[in-house]
């Protein structure tokens, strides 16, 4: 496949799935300009690290050109064409009915509307086989976030649950808050002993982009991190406090995802409804840096246990797959991987 018949194929899988008319015309603008290359061109530029340099080419038109003229079907157009002929429903439900439980969920211990009993049989009868309980951490006080003292007797708490609740698990757990610096407001022992670890930014989301970046790039190098929770934390209808929107935090995304990938954390696909987080554009790039994710509900009541439908919508239109998706692992997989 001929590096423009590539892109213009893209294009137009792009078009026919409505998404947004710049992504479609990226993919046109970059075959317009390589129209006129030849291969001899385009490969000599491959070699010397300078496609970029091409008037609209970026880190993922480059990567199709790259595989078109190695002679392959660029991976893009691959992830396209197989989920072209699904309905997007199907494909959601599909990837719902693969998930085995959910990694981000609060109880009345923090922010959360009930009891941890009653959000696990709520999860049990939702289908899953396991929840990460992940109350907030304590520098959060407006979430009556959980000092170390009360996160060690919630342990116990668990633990007793899981006696009877079996073979329902509840998978011990904090949403942990990425300090200004990049570090995490827990015990670092105590976080060791936990079964998933969610790391979110709560405060300064207005950070400069270059702090930003280092803020998060070192909390997904932290060994304890598992999950990178709604990334941008953009609220994008009236759900946050006093009901009003909010912006996303600016970070350098390829340089995040990235982080991510090497250091296999998830990225997470928050289901919220007031979140949607992290917007599609951004899922894409961390789908084409080889990242994990988890679609979690972020749920603070029971009935919010079932939004992770939303999240699976949107993995679904970006083409991420079941077996990129760690909550489709069984537990004990599961706990392998973020034990790992």
């Amino acid at each position: 496949m001929e590096p423009v018949e590539a892109l213009r194929r893209i294009a137009f899988l792009l078009e026919r799935a409505h998404e947004p008319t710049y992504r479609v015309r990226a993919f046109r603008t970059v075959a317009g300009v390589v129209e006129g290359m030849s291969r001899d061109e385009l490969a000599d530029r491959v070699r010397e690290g300078t496609l970029t340099a091409l008037p609209g080419v970026g880190k993922v038109t480059a990567l199709v050109i790259e595989e078109a003229l190695r002679g392959e079907t660029p991976v893009y157009l691959r992830r396209l064409e197989a989920t072209e002929d699904e309905p997007l429903d199907e494909a959601a439900a599909a990837l719902r009915a693969a998930l085995r439980g959910d990694l981000h969920t609060h109880s009345d211990w923090s922010d959360g509307g009930s009891p941890i009993r009653e959000m696990a049989e709520a999860a049990r009868a939702i289908g899953h086989e396991y929840i990460a309980l992940t109350d907030h951490s304590p520098r959060l006080k407006v979430a009556s976030g959980l000092s170390a003292d009360r996160l060690r007797r919630q342990l116990d708490v668990v633990a007793e649950l899981n006696g009877e609740l079996a073979p329902f698990r509840i998978l011990t757990g904090i949403e942990v808050d990425i300090l200004d610096d990049g570090s995490l407001d827990q015990d670092p022992d105590l976080l060791g002993r936990l079964d998933v670890v969610v790391a979110s930014v709560h405060s300064k989301l207005r950070m400069d982009r270059v702090a930003m970046t280092k803020r998060m790039v070192a909390a997904i190098a932290n060994p304890h991190v598992n999950v990178l929770g709604h990334c941008t934390g953009r609220i994008v209808k009236g759900g946050g406090r006093r009901g009003a929107v909010r912006p996303e935090s600016e970070f350098d995304a390829e340089l995040v995802f990235d982080a991510c990938a090497a250091y296999d954390v998830a990225v997470e696909i928050n289901s919220r409804p007031e979140r949607l987080d992290p917007p599609k554009r951004l899922l894409r790039i961390a789908y084409e840096a080889g990242c994990r994710f988890s679609i979690d509900s972020d749920a603070h009541a029971r009935g919010q246990l079932d939004w992770q439908p939303n999240g699976c919508e949107r993995a679904a239109r970006c083409g991420v797959p079941a077996d990129r998706v760690v909550n489709t692992l069984p537990a004990d997989d599961l706990l392998g991987w973020t034990r790992g």
